[in-house]
């Protein structure tokens, strides 16, 4: 989903209110520098890996999901379409669909809000959604219990950074019962820290295209 470092109202004046959190202006100002800095660096260095890269790490990200997730019969699984270089998952979300997973998809239903999530099995028909991005064409929205987020960086409290528009932290904060949520990247995503903030939220579970990191110890935001 293509983001913009948006998390709620638009950014902001001395602790001004932004998506309900009070933040201070000057923070979050050199913040949203550094997270545009480090978005630079890490989409320069998704365009410089090979196809041949991408999917080796792909298949050692689905290797260890398959693992991490267990047996998927009667499980509502999230998985994502990928944009801008994602490492592209849907072959496991295929055979999550044929071992019995409901497996279902991100939609935008309206800029700003929270996503909702379509089921999805391969050979659906897609449509265009929201800048574009293929949606299942015909929308039947299903409640997830486990959801895999894309990510660009991560930092080591499993806090993920994101294309900017906040669309996951809005819409996991929306969810009753939250659902488990397993943050996927490339094997450089890596980072100390994105200066997490209020409204963000940590991931359960980060696979990497190196390794697995299990239930991430959460720093304060």
């Amino acid at each position: 989903m293509t983001e913009h470092d948006t998390p709620g109202d638009d950014p902001c004046f001395a602790h001004h209110l932004v998506g309900g959190h009070v933040v201070d202006a000057a923070t979050w100002r050199d913040v949203s520098r550094f997270r545009k800095a480090e978005r630079a660096r890490l989409y320069a260095a998704r365009r410089a890996l090979s196809q041949a890269e991408q999917s080796t790490q792909a298949a050692r990200v689905m290797a260890m999901l398959s693992e991490e997730i267990g047996p998927p019969d009667g499980r509502t699984i999230a998985g994502y379409w990928p944009i801008r270089g994602e490492m592209n998952l849907r072959p496991l979300l295929g055979d999550l669909a044929a071992r019995g997973a409901q497996v279902a998809l991100p939609v935008v239903i309206a800029k700003g809000a929270p996503v909702a999530f379509h089921r999805w099995q391969p050979g659906a028909a897609m449509a265009r959604g929201i800048w574009n991005i293929p949606v299942p064409a015909h929308p039947d929205p299903v409640p997830p219990d486990l959801v895999i987020v894309p990510l660009l960086g991560v930092d080591a409290a499993g806090y993920r950074l994101g294309n900017g528009g906040g669309y996951y932290d809005r819409t996991l904060a929306a969810l009753t019962p939250r659902p488990r949520t397993i943050g996927v990247g490339h094997s450089f995503s890596a980072m100390p820290t994105i200066f997490p903030q209020p409204w963000d939220i940590p991931m359960d579970v980060v696979v990497l295209g190196a390794d697995i990191r299990n239930s991430p110890s959460p720093q304060a935001g």
